[in-house]
């Protein structure tokens, strides 16, 4: 029976009869999603639109959470197309997307993004690693003198940044970044707060013993003030950075490489007394500066031939001329896939292979 709902639902989409097309139908791309992945998205729309002889696709900045659960809802004209996402695809998203008849979803890689942390150029700079990161926005850290685990943790008492640690100044913890949402959030949640965590042995051996626990006192951030959600728009935090000297951001690559004469990154390191990386665009490739991330944008497969250009914009997107080591996107920020990954996405998204999360 679930597969007779997904293949009405389908042929629904594709046979919709003259009367309905005028009333329901689109020959505008819909994309939702990410605000990291937007202003790529918005280049690509804005060349495709140009470039060829359909229409420009209407580009929407939802964050990753929101674009997903939008592009899962249900699939039809009344649905977006394509979701942009600052992280992957979760198992439950794919779920909710089979249940409501979105049964072939395409994924793709769309390149590589570094998660910076920033503040004003004439802020005093400030090398943090993982660890600093967890001590000053986690909801609970280990009590003084312990390493945490089971009876060890205590709620975040630290209100500046030298709380955190004696090397770094005395000025409040102001941290400004993105809601729940947002795919940025949780990749800084996985890789910045919960490498943080990790770093305290019994905190490590914690993931084995009770790995809900773990997860929740790992990726937990506080909710006293010091974390400042400042919605989906990171262009919204680079002004406030530029208002608030002693305020800190956290937002993707892309944004710090367009406003480098008004902000700075601090750079960062996974090991507590490591040598600390700044954001910058080898070491975000290679993987060595430790707030990095993969970018992803998802195609509804049952809307390919019915909303007019979709693999026309697949092609676009994915080309050499765009996300190619010297593609119009690297203008904007984006760091490429290397070449031999770019031709399997290439490959995959042409071939509209369906995704597989195994």
């Amino acid at each position: 029976m679930k597969t007779l709902g997904i293949a009405a639902a389908l042929l629904s989409v594709a046979a919709l009869s003259s009367t309905e097309v005028s009333a329901q139908s689109r020959d505008q791309i819909r994309v939702v999603g990410s605000s990291t992945v937007f202003p790529f998205a918005t280049a690509v729309a804005e060349e495709f639109g140009r470039s060829s002889s359909f229409k420009t696709p209407i580009v929407e900045s939802t964050g990753s959470g929101g674009g997903l659960k939008l592009f899962c809802a249900g699939i039809g004209t009344n649905h977006p197309d394509i979701t942009n996402a600052s992280r992957r695809i979760k198992q439950s998203e794919v779920e909710l997307c089979a249940k409501n008849g979105v049964a072939e979803v395409v994924e793709v890689k769309v390149g590589y993004d570094g998660i910076v942390i920033a503040a004003d150029k004439s802020a005093e700079a400030m090398p943090l690693s993982l660890r600093d990161l967890y001590l000053a926005l986690a909801a609970y850290i280990p009590a003084p003198g312990t390493d945490g685990g089971e009876g060890n943790m205590i709620e975040n008492p630290n209100k500046t940044w030298k709380d955190v640690n004696a090397s770094l100044p005395a000025k409040p913890i102001v941290v400004l970044g993105p809601p729940p949402t947002s795919g940025t959030r949780d990749a800084f949640n996985e890789l910045a707060i919960e490498g943080g965590c990790k770093s305290f042995p019994a905190m490590k051996a914690m993931k084995k013993s009770n790995k809900k626990q773990y997860k929740a006192l790992c990726r937990g951030i506080r909710e006293d003030g010091a974390f400042v959600e400042a919605g989906e728009n990171d262009n919204l935090i680079v002004q406030k950075l530029q208002a608030d000297k002693s305020a800190v951001g956290i937002f993707g690559y892309s944004f710090l490489d367009q406003n480098t004469d008004v902000i700075q990154a601090f750079p960062v390191t996974k090991k507590v007394g490591g040598v600390p990386t700044a954001p910058e665009f080898e070491a975000i490739s290679d993987g060595s500066y430790p707030i990095s991330r993969s970018l992803f944008f998802y195609v509804k497969k049952a809307h390919v031939g019915v909303i007019p250009g979709i693999e026309a914009y697949l092609g676009e997107f994915t080309s050499d001329k765009a996300m190619g080591e010297f593609g119009y996107l690297t203008d904007r920020g984006l760091i490429p896939l290397n070449d031999t990954e770019r031709a399997e996405v290439q490959s995959a998204a042409t071939g509209l292979k369906p995704l597989s999360l195994n």
